[in-house]
């Protein structure tokens, strides 16, 4: 049982988020559409220039097929000029520590993970990335990857408005995004993080007096701004290897509350920006209801597992506060199972407790919300992918009843269901088809050993890459080549692949002419369509894994509390 200042922290800091998500998810609203903005002033001349160096015409509009073409050219050029960044490192410049160029392996896992907003880290930040690789080429993919997903999300919503078949100006979302979306939202939070003392410096150390005499070198660099875009992003790699958990990245439980309301942000924004953009604003109810339906059931689930240990039964230790192992002792239960339940529902992969002490029935709730990956979802492809799942309710629903199903005056017919079922089944093949290999072959040995928990590392580690989750539970020797190969290619496969299904469905719903409704048009902001669209998504999703959940730690979970 959670104390009554715990419930009044949770419930501030939750409330905090959401009021400040539905202001931006308004604001962003207004970015999209064109309409004027407080930030027109600075960003309209910034915005000109970068189209001018580019050669662009902001104005002239694009089908999905040439939306996504120029998508994925900006993201691989990125991806590969990162890879030679991290390759060559060590004869680079701002490498004060003398850290040695990356392996190939694991510049192309390190470079696909930040590409695809993942940030899974299979390198320690302080001893193997420079401070060169990490401004130029590491925070530079934080900002792409984000903007990437808000795009996404912003042309997919244009099909339900549009004719004429196109999706918008891929170049004008991409640059507004970043001017005035991602970087003054950085800058302001890298400001809070610094007046409540994240340190913000380009020195890579700083030399401390110990108590029993001589000196240290203690790690540290530009964290406050890194952090900034890690949180609001939905990146979610750590300037440092405790990420979320070291002191110097979250030094308070005042700045873990900011984190927090950071990682909701722009994953709780969209339902509200979808709900501006389709100029219907009620049409935002019915899927933030969803998601808080879905996010609230499974941090309440996270409290009653890590709130007791029946695993201590009979041995007579006794515990209060909750099972506390491997959280961070500066914080209290509430706040590190707060964190950490945004932090994977949200998509954003962030830790500051080690996952692989959680409970068996903590770490279920957890891989769901990366099976689920719309509660809330990362930026912008997290709310795509909840659009998708309405759209098949609809789809399914209106086969129910004779009617032909239809979403906001668009039908929805077998292009939008084909693409849909693609972006379905691409997350579990991403990561049954690798777990498969790694189970039959022993190239997934973990520090745990064989059985349910060994399996349930190597599951983890697969289904954070395909859901672009980034986060891990460990002890796994990840840096292998065949972890670091096979683990960029499943983040590929989970960013890229859900990103130009949801295009495609963008595009088929903008060729089709807007359909007057009638008395037999499903009324989708209402309750009863909440509560169908959770139902639809649990029991799709249950139908997809919870063959893997019961192999993995539902078998270890004969002593639940």
């Amino acid at each position: 049982m959670l104390p009554t200042s715990s419930v009044v922290d949770v419930l501030f800091t939750l409330g905090l988020g959401l009021l400040l998500a539905r202001w931006l998810g308004i604001y962003m609203a207004k970015v999209y559409t064109d309409r004027p903005t407080a930030l027109d002033a600075v960003a309209d001349p910034v915005d000109r220039l970068v189209y001018r160096v580019l050669g662009v015409d902001p104005r002239r509009q694009m089908g999905w097929k040439e939306y996504a073409g120029a998508l994925l050219v900006v993201n691989a050029v990125a991806l590969v000029f990162v890879f030679v960044l991290l390759f060559e490192q060590g004869s680079l410049p701002l490498n004060s520590w003398h850290v040695p160029g990356m392996t190939w392996d694991l510049a192309f896992h390190t470079s696909s993970a930040f590409t695809t907003n993942t940030d899974y880290q299979h390198y320690a930040p302080e001893t193997q990335a420079s401070l060169l690789s990490s401004l130029l080429g590491l925070q530079v993919l934080m900002f792409l990857s984000a903007a990437s997903g808000l795009v996404v999300l912003v042309a997919f919503v244009r099909g339900f408005l549009r004719k004429d078949g196109t999706v918008g100006n891929f170049w004008a979302d991409l640059v507004r995004s970043l001017t005035r979306v991602l970087v003054p939202l950085s800058v302001v939070g890298a400001l809070v993080l610094l007046l409540a003392g994240v340190p913000e410096t380009l020195a890579q150390s700083t030399q401390h007096a110990l108590l029993g005499g001589g000196f240290e070198f203690v790690p540290t660099g530009p964290v406050a701004s890194w952090e900034s875009i890690e949180m609001i992003g939905s990146n979610g790699g750590g300037y440092f290897a405790a990420n979320a958990g070291a002191p110097l990245q979250n030094p308070s439980a005042f700045t873990n509350m900011v984190l927090i309301v950071m990682m909701m942000l722009l994953t709780f924004a969209p339902p509200f920006l979808f709900g501006r953009m389709v100029k219907r604003p009620n049409e935002a109810y019915p899927h933030i209801g969803a998601i808080l339906i879905i996010f609230v059931t499974a941090l309440l689930l996270l409290f009653f597992f890590e709130g007791s240990n029946s695993f201590l039964s009979g041995t007579g230790v006794t515990q209060t506060g909750g099972y506390f192992v491997g959280a961070e002792s500066r914080f209290s239960l509430s706040e590190s199972v707060l964190f950490q339940g945004v932090s994977v529902y949200g998509n954003v992969g962030a830790t500051s407790m080690s996952l692989g002490s959680l409970t068996p029935g903590a770490q279920s709730v957890l891989l769901w919300g990366m099976f689920l990956q719309c509660a809330p979802g990362g930026v912008g492809t997290g709310f795509g992918t909840l659009l998708i799942n309405a759209l098949l309710a609809i789809f399914v629903g209106g086969l129910m009843v004779g009617r032909t199903p239809e979403y906001l005056g668009k039908k929805i017919g077998p292009a939008q269901v084909k693409w849909a079922i693609v972006q379905l089944l691409s997350h579990p093949l991403a990561i049954l088809l690798p777990l498969a290999v790694a189970a039959a072959s022993g190239l997934g040995k973990v520090a745990a050993g064989p059985g349910s928990h060994g399996f349930t590392v190597v599951m983890y580690e697969f289904v954070s890459e395909s859901a672009n989750n980034g986060s891990g539970m460990g002890p796994i020797a990840d840096g292998t080549p065949f972890f670091n190969v096979v683990g960029g290619l499943i983040m590929l496969v989970g960013r890229f692949v859900p990103i130009i299904a949801m295009l495609a469905i963008g595009g088929a719903l903008a060729r089709q002419p807007a359909i007057p409704a009638s008395p037999g048009t499903l009324k989708t902001s209402s309750a009863t369509f909440t509560l169908y669209l959770v139902g639809f998504v649990i029991i799709v999703t249950g139908l997809l894994f919870l063959p893997i959940l019961a192999m993995g730690p539902f078998s270890q979970g004969v002593a639940w509390p």
